[in-house]
């Protein structure tokens, strides 16, 4: 069984200072690519170094919700510019966060905004964050679609049903962390089985997140086959053909990614 870990943070202290043998130990699980998720542009050099450094590790370039106002004015031609090295082969993570409101919600709706417009001139789709901020992003989203499609994923999924719903109708793909295995999660499950089996994604986000049975250490890509697993179950299929299903399902979406297959 091979996996593709679609949004990991391979800088984040936790991962960084023993990568060595978490890569290792992704590559013994059967994690043959992880994506190592932006989350500023000026870390752009940081990304692009981890990755030429480890042929399984691709990586994005954006700005996250928390860090909206440390990079409120980057203009989207710079991200689609940083956007064309050949191992990068996404925009963000960006959208929008209300639990921690980390930065002015204003804010974070205009790079927000600034992060489709890349996606939309660079082609690369876009990885989106959201966290109780449904309505507000389900909005921009249908606002933006309409102006001129383009290619994202609702990523780390833990938003309601209707979110979900849209993010479908929109041609968007939707992907399950580790969420997906806590025993609070009958939702988020149940939601995850009305999601059509060639919009799924999984993924860790490490070091956040980390699956049962490995709760309160921090996450590591190795771990994605725990979430796989569980994501198998729950919507009716053996982990080999869910593993199958996810890997074909990322390759389509980040179409960049199979030069390097």
């Amino acid at each position: 069984m091979s996996l593709v870990d679609s949004h990991c943070h391979l800088d984040s202290p936790g991962l960084a200072e023993r990568l060595p043998e978490v890569l290792a130990r992704a590559r013994s699980a059967g994690i043959d690519r992880m994506v190592t998720i932006s989350t500023r542009v000026r870390r752009f050099e940081t990304y692009r170094r981890l990755s030429e450094a480890h042929p399984e590790v691709l990586f994005t370039v954006g700005t996250h919700p928390h860090q909206a106002a440390e990079e409120p004015d980057v203009p989207a031609d710079e991200i689609v510019a940083l956007s064309r090295h050949p191992r990068c082969i996404g925009i963000g993570e960006a959208g929008l966060d209300y639990h921690y409101d980390y930065a002015p919600r204003d804010v974070q709706q205009k790079v927000f905004r600034t992060h489709i417009a890349a996606a939309r001139e660079s082609g690369l789709p876009l990885v989106i964050h959201a966290r109780e901020a449904d309505e507000d992003v389900a909005e921009i989203l249908i606002e933006e679609m309409a102006r001129g499609e383009f290619r994202a994923v609702l990523h780390c999924f833990s938003s309601g049903r209707r979110l979900a719903e849209i993010g479908v109708e929109l041609g968007l793909y939707v992907s399950f962390s580790g969420i997906v295995t806590f025993r609070n999660s009958d939702e988020i499950r149940a939601i995850a089985t009305a999601v059509p089996r060639e919009r799924l994604l999984v993924e860790t986000d490490a070091p956040y997140l980390a699956p049962v049975p490995h709760r309160g250490r921090p996450n590591e890509p190795a771990f994605v086959a725990d979430t796989a697993r569980v994501l198998a179950e729950t919507v009716g299929m053996t982990p080999d053909d869910l593993a199958g299903l996810t890997t074909d399902n990322f390759y389509r979406l980040f179409d960049k990614a199979a030069a390097h297959r």
